[in-house]
């Protein structure tokens, strides 16, 4: 639909005294455009890049680990022949060593989570939609939010150098425990490799700090005339909770990982216990270590971090799901709290990663309940999705498959995250493919296509184009069958006792029987891998020649559409003045379905439970 000025309740003279501002801006070299950049929009692109180059990089190490788990000891094909001699079991023979294959089990995991999740989630639409929906022109801190971006590939080059050290990556894993991560006398877990690892992490984080601090700022600062707390989008509410929650969290990650540093570099025994530092070598005595402090550390930060990589993506799926139901968000108040609940409840759960750690059992225990607990505001949000789309005027474009796919991605790991909130299930399930299962249903499934959601969603905002709907929803249908063809058997794998981790399952005769599900499972990993060709062709195709966007493609409230179709510095060429909530949708008694947030007229918000009058 194509919108005046008028229409939406904008004064000309307001229009023209933006447009005549911003052409005051003055023509920047090509470097500080694309490359260095304060502008949001561009940095918010530049993690886009970088994400899905890591994802590549990182699916392909999961294939890697895929084939070794189905054909073992069968050569890689296509590109066995030419990998790294200190990679293959023989020179070209293709198959990869187990020492190779722990090192791909501790990379794939830490660039999925470091490099590509966090990053998407937090960096991408952060930056993206933080500004354009508070109806501002940048952040706050425009440099720093440069700088947050530009600690990061420097941090995926230090971690990928560790292959190409003598004796390889780290390969303690992606959670790093010591004292495999401390002790340096064995190949596989290498210091050099180790560092490597943790300056990368170090500088990856440090880079998740700078964009918190930043959106807590723009957030609390930045916000339109006539904005309240309650009148933000559900997606600006979700990143500035997971804003806070880096902010506290991953000092405490930081400060583990600098201990550890210091555990390999100054002989100190944070974690380290003073007999195995001595047997390293080092001739001298320190006070005893305690591994398990480690993992209390580590942990601390990394269950909020489940959350910091799924709470923005809940509030996209929130945005995209009221926008294409044509329905307001069902109890948004509700839902501000839910995230609010997670978060809070976040910080108090993590010892359930460590139940078989020898535990005081009260410990145990009370870190079992508080993990059940954690349940209730996740049902919340839950059902008031299933609430939103119940009797809406549905639209099934590929941004709304992408979000029901989130949905019942989530909701499927929920489910099996109850069996080992359990201390004494997950006891017998922790080292099996249950919790592999668990773990990518809901930070690699919810995630990914929490992802695509957002991606097709503001892709005309982002470029100012459209893309096929038809290759789009394509995508999203191949990607949540190979998924689910991927992940779903690993529950029955692990019910059945197959480990994590594992290099050769012939190995055991127990598992030979389920040889034909691990083959099923790889080829569906194969076929997920190469779906995500077509994301990545509808986007580059389709930023030269896609339609052309409107200003709002999708009838949509909230602010950033109120900007022009392809946004440039400075955001909006006109004046923004809030004047009610983002969900008014289907509002009776006016003719049209939607009711921007920027347009003239009285009204409350419906999450206000006043009736809105025209």
């Amino acid at each position: 639909m194509n919108t005046t000025a008028a229409a939406l309740g904008v004064h000309a003279d307001h229009v023209g005294a933006n447009e005549h501002a911003h052409e005051h801006h003055h023509e920047l070299p090509w470097y500080r455009k694309y490359l260095f950049s304060t502008d949001h929009k561009v940095i918010a692109k530049q993690f886009m890049i970088s994400s899905f180059f890591f994802l590549f990089v990182g699916g392909m190490f999961a294939l890697f680990i895929r084939w070794q788990l189905a054909y073992p000891g069968q050569p890689i094909p296509v590109i066995g022949h030419i990998l790294p001699d200190t990679w293959v079991t023989e020179p070209g023979s293709g198959v990869i060593t187990p020492e190779f294959y722990a090192q791909l089990l501790s990379m794939h995991g830490t660039v999925m989570v470091f490099l590509v999740i966090i990053p998407f989630a937090t960096g991408m639409f952060g930056n993206f939609c933080i500004p354009l929906m508070l109806g501002t022109d940048d952040m706050a801190l425009p440099r720093l939010n440069m700088w947050s971006f530009w600690l990061l590939p420097p941090g995926g080059l230090i971690m990928f150098a560790g292959f190409f050290t003598q004796t390889g990556y780290a390969g303690a894993g992606w959670t790093s425990y010591p004292p495999l991560s401390a002790l340096t006398q064995f190949p596989v877990f290498t210091i050099t490799g180790q560092t490597l690892w943790l300056i990368a992490v170090f500088l990856i984080g440090f880079s998740s700090i700078l964009g918190a601090v930043n959106y807590v700022t723009t957030i609390l600062n930045k916000r339109a005339k006539g904005m309240g707390l309650f009148d933000m989008p559900l997606t600006v509410w979700a990143l500035f909770i997971t804003a806070i929650m880096v902010t506290l969290g991953t000092p405490v990650l930081a400060s583990g990982l600098a201990m550890l540093f210091f555990d390999n570099f100054l002989h100190t025994s944070f974690f380290l216990p003073d007999h195995l530092v001595s047997a390293t070598g080092h001739g001298f005595e320190v006070g005893t270590g305690q591994p398990i402090l480690f993992q209390h550390v580590f942990w601390f930060y990394s269950h909020p971090a489940v959350y910091i990589m799924i709470l923005p993506l809940m509030g996209v799926v929130s945005d995209v799901l009221s926008v294409f139901s044509r329905k307001p968000v069902y109890g948004y108040k509700a839902m501000v709290f839910s995230l609010v609940g997670i978060a809070t409840l976040g910080f108090i759960v993590w010892g359930h990663h460590m139940f078989q750690s020898g535990m005081n059992p009260l410990l145990g225990t009370t870190f079992m309940l508080s993990t059940i607990v954690i349940a209730v505001p996740s049902s919340i949000k839950t059902f008031n999705w299933l609430g939103t789309i119940w009797r809406g005027n549905i639209h099934f474009s590929a941004a709304l498959l992408s979000a029901l796919s989130f949905v019942s991605m989530f909701i499927i790991g929920g489910l099996s995250g109850i069996f080992m909130a359990s201390a004494p299930v997950d006891i017998f399930i922790h080292d099996t493919y249950f919790i592999v299962a668990h773990i990518h249903y809901v930070l690699f499934g919810g995630s990914l296509f929490g992802i695509f959601a957002g991606i097709y969603y503001w892709y005309p905002k982002m470029f100012g184009k459209m893309l096929s709907e038809t290759w789009a929803k394509r995508h999203v249908f191949w990607s949540f069958v190979f998924f689910n063809g991927t992940f779903f058997p690993m529950h029955v794998l692990g019910v059945g006792g197959h480990m994590r981790r594992i290099y050769d399952p012939n190995v055991y005769d127990f598992l030979k029987g389920m040889q034909p599900m691990n083959e099923f499972i790889t080829v569906c990993a194969i076929g997920l891998g190469f779906t995500q060709l077509i994301l990545v062709g509808n986007i580059i195709y389709h930023i030269k020649y896609g339609k052309k966007a409107p200003r709002n493609p999708w009838n949509a409230n909230t602010l950033e559409w109120a900007a022009p179709a392809h946004p440039g510095h400075g955001n909006f060429d006109r004046d923004i003045t809030v004047y009610r909530g983002p969900y008014e949708y289907s509002v009776p008694g006016r003719e049209l379905d939607y009711w921007p947030q920027w347009e003239p007229g009285k009204s409350i918000s419906v999450h206000h439970h006043t009736v809105a009058v025209d």
